[in-house]
């Protein structure tokens, strides 16, 4: 248990910091002099880094040791939060988040951690809190983050999670066990600059909607897969990559990312508009938006503890399956009805408990299909796919919302999140080897 509290603590320093600044961009727009374009580099340079960087850092520590990686991670996340507490301008403020967004890694490494120290009777339960606090995390951010920037300085969003970085490091050299288990070979550093390049592209292309950058993406994953294809010890296993059950499973956590993007732009961006003739808004501060959605990301922690239950009842793709189809369904009924705020907190909340059994679903999968030297790139890649599907989904949250915050394009937003759901519901079912998954997990752990 004390090994499993200071994963929380780890992966809770993260979760919080992913959306505690979101309230606070106008405001540090405003103290820092800048335009909006550069604004919005501290959300972006955040997430840009995280996805080049959490791919790398899961492979070294299959390689290095998890616990050795996850330390590194954590020294330097503190680095990056004292840099942003001590900047003076957005070019500071700026370099300080990308620094920040190795911050990412943990959540993998601990998923790779708790694999190798968990009886495996609990293991289902340590993956649904972990994936429950990622979320609930999130949640917790909008509302500490609106907080902060209604009453203190931007300056004490950064020292939060700095102070709460130093307590993640503490818990983790006293109570985290060194790895048990390591890969043997090399790390893929041309690899790892291949996937990084592409991604950047891409995900500039996706921001910035420039379609260069998106043919340079292309460009740099086709020479990946010309690389990777001759290695033995590639960053991307192109052989996971084809394996339908993998595939659907990276295809599950985009597609929750999008999903969960159309609805943190959508529903604070509805609730703070002032009530005009057309009835749109609630006149809400940026506090009392986040704590709209907070029962929402709170639900996240118990529907991802019953994955393990549901799992060994039903087969482990039916938690997948019932989670897609419940965010699915409050998000069809977010649709319907939103014009009053009992709608969005009950609403919201059947897409939360839809949304903790998909995230803790994810590793348990994962965890299914890879042996145990390839657990952490493995879900490095798979919280890299979500994140690519976070971006997606706030371009296109953008997109709707730039002809203008009426309530066509909320409900545009609401059919979008309930459309990824059903999308994730199909996809869903191949997730899994074969009909008999359960025998195929008991397989796998012997393996293992």
């Amino acid at each position: 248990m004390k090994t499993l509290l200071a994963l929380a603590a780890s992966v809770f320093s993260y979760a919080l910091m992913q959306t505690t600044v979101v309230p606070a961009v106008g405001l540090l727009q405003r103290e820092l002099d800048t335009t909006p374009g550069w604004a919005s580099w501290i959300i972006s340079g955040f997430l840009l880094s995280s996805a080049v960087l959490t791919p790398l850092f899961g492979r070294m520590g299959d390689l290095y040791g998890k616990r050795r990686v996850l330390l590194a991670v954590l020294i330097t996340y503190f680095a990056g939060m004292a840099g942003a507490v001590a900047a003076q301008d957005i070019g500071q403020l700026i370099a300080a988040r990308i620094v920040q967004g190795v911050a990412l890694a943990a959540v993998p490494l601990s998923m790779a951690i708790l694999r190798e120290t968990m009886p495996r009777e609990r293991m289902a339960f340590a993956f649904g809190l972990i994936s429950g606090i990622v979320g609930v995390g999130a949640g917790v951010g909008l509302v500490v983050g609106g907080l902060l920037a209604d009453h203190l300085s931007w300056r004490w969003l950064f020292g939060l999670g700095a102070l709460l970085t130093l307590v993640s490091l503490v818990l983790v050299v006293r109570f985290v066990p060194e790895s048990t288990h390591t890969a043997k070979g090399r790390l893929d550093l041309p690899g790892a600059v291949l996937l990084g390049a592409g991604l950047v592209s891409l995900l500039l292309a996706l921001t910035q909607r420039q379609a260069w950058l998106g043919m340079a993406a292309v460009l740099f994953f086709v020479v990946l897969v010309l690389v990777e294809r001759r290695k033995d010890d590639a960053l991307i296993d192109l052989a996971e990559l084809t394996d339908r059950p993998m595939l659907a499973t990276h295809a599950l956590a985009f597609l929750f990312g999008a999903s969960s993007y159309f609805l943190y732009l959508g529903l604070p961006a509805y609730a703070q508009l002032e009530p005009g003739t057309s009835g749109v808004g609630f006149g809400a501060t940026v506090t009392v938006s986040g704590l709209l959605m907070l029962p929402g990301t709170l639900i996240l922690l118990p529907a991802g503890t019953a994955v393990g239950k549901l799992a060994e009842r039903f087969g482990p793709r039916w938690p997948a399956v019932l989670g897609f189809a419940i965010a699915a369904l409050g998000s069809v009924l977010l649709s319907l009805a939103h014009a009053s705020v009992w709608e969005h907190l009950v609403f919201y909340t059947v897409v939360g408990a839809g949304s903790g059994l998909v995230m803790a679903t994810l590793p348990k999968l994962i965890g299914d299909l890879v042996p145990l030297t390839r657990t952490g790139v493995a879900n490095g890649l798979n919280n890299l796919a979500r994140t690519v599907g976070g971006v997606v989904g706030s371009g296109l949250a953008a997109a709707v919302l730039s002809g203008g915050y009426t309530d066509a394009a909320f409900t545009t937003l609401f059919w979008l999140a309930a459309g990824t759901g059903v999308l994730g519901l199909a996809v869903a079912p191949f997730a899994v080897r074969h009909a008999g998954g359960r025998e195929h997990e008991r397989v796998q752990q012997a393996r293992a």
